[in-house]
């Protein structure tokens, strides 16, 4: 590798050019704990939609699928802001979860739910107000 192609690889590796300090990600950013979550589910074969209330460490069903909530996040001092939540989906009849992980309500296709029947999607935080 020439030299000059050496240490620009090792500047931007590093985060020399980007500002970025070592140790902290640009992503992070301080976030508070929602009451629980609205979450939408569809139902691809028959076309229906259902709007979930569920509360932090609680679950519902839809069709064939428990959903838990872990705990559902927003953007310090934003409630209306973006939506975190982690989510164990599980199928009736099946041993592993069909999703296990956050979803994020401004990109729900970043991490989503893969199943041929139905779509689980956070909506937002329920909050105190």
């Amino acid at each position: 590798m020439r030299p000059l192609a050496a240490v620009l690889l090792a500047g931007v590796t590093t985060g020399l050019w980007t500002g970025a300090t070592p140790g902290v990600s640009a992503a992070q950013e301080a976030a508070s704990l929602g009451q629980g979550a609205i979450l939408r589910a569809l139902d691809k074969v028959n076309g229906s939609v259902t709007d979930l209330e569920l509360g932090n460490a609680s679950s519902a069903r839809f069709g064939r699928l428990t959903i838990n909530l872990g705990e559902c996040r927003f953007p310090e001092g934003d409630p209306a802001g973006d939506a975190y939540a982690f989510l164990t989906i599980q199928e009736d009849g099946q041993t592993q979860p069909q999703f296990s992980g956050w979803m994020i309500a401004s990109s729900p296709a970043l991490s989503a739910l893969d199943h041929p029947r139905y779509d689980v999607w956070v909506m937002r935080c329920k909050t105190a107000s």
